[in-house]
């Protein structure tokens, strides 16, 4: 979600936090803010809408070698410029940036800023103000930044800086994502380290309830009772041309050309030099252990989990529960005796998850988590990880990660599989392979794709997707990716589930697309469509090669029945990105959405 960047050091500092806020585009946000410092104070630019607006309205002519940029995704208070970071204090000393939600903030305005007026309607603008206060009342600047994050409740990524003291960063961090960049003769600020990488490969990572004091030659990490930390640097893997879109127009269409890639990456990934399946062999003992898998995750994640509950349980024949995140952070279920948690998210960063990562902590449960980026929250708070191997997803609308979940998912079943001595039908980096080649084929069949987008998309609010068994949770999916980026209203039924209530929506050229991949749900799915053709509607089968009838739309080359979702979903995301390109809408950033959700 929002994004924060920071810099000390010797160079212009404008230049290098508008080219780092370029890079958090992806993350999603509705407005943006520098900070600068200088001989003549701070200057704030900030501004509803793009980076592109943002830098439009900043001064040419000013400089500094210190300052602070943001980009906002609202929680409190619409969208504009005055709630747009950086914020200041009430004299403008202080001038502060912040990701996260303070979800005591009344408390504190009426508790501690008692009389005091508010410019903006957010929560962040409580925090500088107290900083000022607690200074006023005598306590030196971090003392007072200290205290300050004592009495916050809540998630916070905080940078601070001191119009007086114009040499330091304060820095802090609070579930809310954030890393320390060490630079030649700088520092950086990021929320994340693409942000930076145009100054430094080389960051530091913070835990929660840490506070650093970032100056040009030097950080110093501290717990907020004001203890030295020491923690080793480490080197982001990050290829710098990963986040660039070359001659794509959209991010989104050139990491949908990515997942061939992305499929023989992790088949390379996770085999031995026997091309054996290769993974850590404290996992496996815990996939043995467990009496019943418990995956969280949400959006995208969720439904990469939904198929992985068909993976596991059909080959390693092991219960599992699929749950949003969100729900079950404040509704737990009943337990069973020795459950594994895996946590599904492309970030890692994913503040629902991470909540009920932290309550599985205190139960003294295990967790695995899937994931995209190995040094995140929920890899470095879990026990296990499995890294997806995916490279940077830019776009909003997740695509590879979806498709990398998926084989990870499978490879993990599999494994797990052998691992209990059940015998399998199937070498599954073979037909991972196949896979590969298999989305290769989709990816070259963007035409055809186009073409159906325009045909049943491009007048119609509104669109059904059916499936059954495995293809159900992929037209969730389809569904979800067209109404992320087109803003059509889609969802994703059971065929079966039609006749109880969805098929009154259906009328004259509603249209419908549906999947049927898997040979023992045929002739239901195509009866399924009967049923809507009989009141109007206009339908778009999707079959799988060797199963094809007169009439289907389009046919997806033939895989190994259990891996079909890595491949049908393909066709979706194509049409997806069609429809939205057709209505004109922003691809790679919708509206409202963001990238890392690392609010509750």
């Amino acid at each position: 979600m929002c994004g924060i960047v920071g810099y000390i050091g010797s160079q212009d500092t404008k230049e290098i936090l508008l080219r780092g806020l370029e890079k958090l585009e992806y993350r999603g946000y509705d407005s943006a803010g520098i900070a600068v410092v200088n001989g003549a104070g701070v200057r704030v630019f900030k501004e509803k809408g793009r980076i592109a607006a943002l830098r439009d309205i900043v001064d040419a002519n000013t400089t500094g070698t210190v300052g602070i940029g943001h980009t906002r995704w609202a929680t409190h208070g619409v969208p504009n410029r005055v709630n747009a970071h950086p914020h200041q204090s009430k004299s403008s000393r202080f001038t502060l940036v912040h990701n996260g939600v303070i979800e005591n903030d009344e408390h504190l305005k009426r508790d501690l800023l008692s009389g005091h007026s508010f410019i903006s309607d957010t929560d962040t603008e409580v925090i500088v103000q107290l900083v000022e206060k607690f200074v006023d009342e005598g306590m030196s600047v971090e003392e007072a930044f200290r205290t300050t994050l004592k009495n916050l409740k809540g998630s916070y990524a905080i940078a601070l800086l001191d119009e007086q003291d114009p040499d330091v960063i304060y820095v802090a961090k609070n579930k809310s994502p954030l890393l320390v960049g060490l630079g030649e003769d700088c520092n950086v600020v990021a929320s994340d380290a693409m942000a930076m990488l145009q100054v430094t490969d080389t960051f530091v990572e913070l835990m929660d309830e840490e506070m650093v004091i970032v100056k040009k030659d030097s950080i110093t990490i501290k717990d907020l009772n004001g203890n030295v930390i020491s923690r080793e640097p480490f080197v982001a893997e990050i290829d710098a041309s990963d986040i660039e879109k070359g001659t794509y127009p959209h991010y989104m269409l050139k990491e949908i050309d990515e997942q061939p890639f992305v499929i023989r990456n992790i088949i390379q990934q996770y085999q031995n030099e026997d091309g054996k399946l290769k993974l850590d062999e404290s996992i496996r003992q815990a996939m043995k252990e467990a009496d019943r898998l418990y995956i969280v995750a949400c959006g995208t994640s969720y439904h990469a989990g939904l198929v992985g509950k068909q993976f596991i349980e059909k080959l390693a024949n092991i219960p599992v529960e699929v749950h949003i995140a969100s729900e079950f952070s404040y509704n737990m279920p009943l337990l069973s005796k020795k459950p594994l948690f895996i946590f599904i998210s492309q970030s890692g960063e994913t503040a629902d998850s991470r909540a009920v990562l932290v309550q599985v902590k205190k139960l003294g449960h295990k967790a695995l988590t899937i994931t995209n980026v190995p040094g995140s929250t929920l890899s470095r708070e879990a026990d296990y990880t499995l890294p997806l191997y995916a490279g940077p997803e830019i776009a909003v609308a997740s695509t590879k990660a979806y498709t990398a979940q998926l084989a990870v998912l499978a490879i993990l079943a599999v494994d797990t599989a052998r691992a209990q001595g059940l015998s399998l039908d199937f070498d599954p980096l073979k037909e991972l392979g196949i896979v590969a080649n298999a989305m290769e084929t989709l990816c070259d069949s963007k035409d055809e794709m186009k073409k159906i987008a325009d045909e049943f998309l491009s007048t119609h609010r509104n669109a059904f997707f059916l499936g059954r068994g495995i293809d159900f949770y992929v037209c969730l999916e389809g569904a979800l990716k067209l109404k992320e980026i087109s803003y059509i209203q889609a969802e994703g039924f059971a065929g079966g589930e039609l006749k109880h209530g969805p098929i009154a929506l259906i009328e004259k050229d509603t249209p419908v697309i549906a999947l049927s991949t898997q040979k023992q749900l045929d002739l239901n799915i195509r009866g399924n469509v009967k049923e809507v053709v009989a009141r109007g509607a206009n339908p778009c089968i999707i079959s799988m090669e060797g199963m094809e009838n007169e009439g289907d739309r389009f046919t997806i080359p033939a895989v190994h029945e259990i891996l079909t979702p890595l491949v049908s979903v393909i066709p979706l995301q194509l049409i997806s990105y069609y429809a939205a390109l057709h209505r004109g809408c922003d691809v790679d950033k919708p509206r409202n959405l963001a990238k890392s959700v690392t609010v509750e």
